[in-house]
């Protein structure tokens, strides 16, 4: 499905991504791990067309999408769900969901039959759907992130941390949510520093550091989370 080949990307004169290289199978879900400053939030920025790369491919389908703009990318079945659980407070929350598939907008039966699943999906934002979407927990509002995203009728999603401020129980509601979308078909770049959540539900996992990919492994039993923490850390 996707295909990261040798990207180099950076800001101004500092580069911060060297040569940067993975794949993400279609219908898979593949982490992308490493601490902070590793350069995991500079290449989705770079996937989903925030950033220009300085060189290098990035292939979506069969079709070279490193030019394209920020925009243009829902179109071609790429959606992010950025870090942050960013939300437009003052809407409500079905107004927020339905800004998921603004360039859908004259598909109005569609947009209906697609907000029903998003709320069987999540159904405790059924409960909040006329609130103001600023008065949603921590929890909530990646569920309503997820949510609009799904309005966009993604191929594939990059998920940025959604495990990021919030407890124990609530990351594994997401986790489970993550593993329903899967089920379904999407395919998912998972950029997390979780270890853990990455180990319970990716295929694949890449290793960040220092801009670099420092280790490539597929997921198994021979994978602990005690090796990948020392390693990413860079202890090994």
């Amino acid at each position: 499905m996707l295909e990261v080949i040798d990207i180099q990307a950076g800001y101004g004169k500092t580069r911060i991504l060297h040569r940067v290289s993975f794949s993400v199978p279609d219908g898979g879900l593949t982490a992308v791990l490493g601490g902070n400053g590793s350069g995991k939030s500079t290449t989705l920025k770079t996937i989903c067309g925030l950033l220009r790369p300085d060189s290098g491919q990035i292939v979506l389908a069969g079709e070279r999408i490193d030019q394209l703009p920020a925009h243009a990318m829902a179109a071609h079945g790429l959606v992010l769900v950025p870090q942050g659980k960013e939300v437009f407070a003052e809407m409500s929350v079905e107004e927020n969901i339905l800004m998921g598939g603004y360039h859908r907008r004259r598909e109005r039966a569609a947009l209906k039959h697609d907000l029903h699943e998003v709320y069987e999906l999540f159904p405790r934002l059924v409960q909040r759907r006329r609130a103001p979407a600023g008065l949603l927990s921590g929890g909530e509002r990646q569920m309503l992130a997820l949510g609009r995203a799904l309005l966009a009728r993604p191929r594939m999603l990059l998920l940025d941390e959604p495990s990021a401020a919030l407890s124990p129980k609530v990351v594994g509601e997401i986790s489970d949510m993550i593993h329903e979308l899967r089920e379904r078909g999407l395919t998912i770049l998972l950029v997390e520093q979780n270890v853990s959540l990455a180990l319970e539900l990716a295929d694949d996992i890449h290793v960040l550091r220092e801009g670099r990919v420092a280790l490539s492994c597929r997921n198994g039993p021979d994978v602990d989370m005690a090796s990948l923490q020392e390693f990413y850390l860079g202890a090994s």
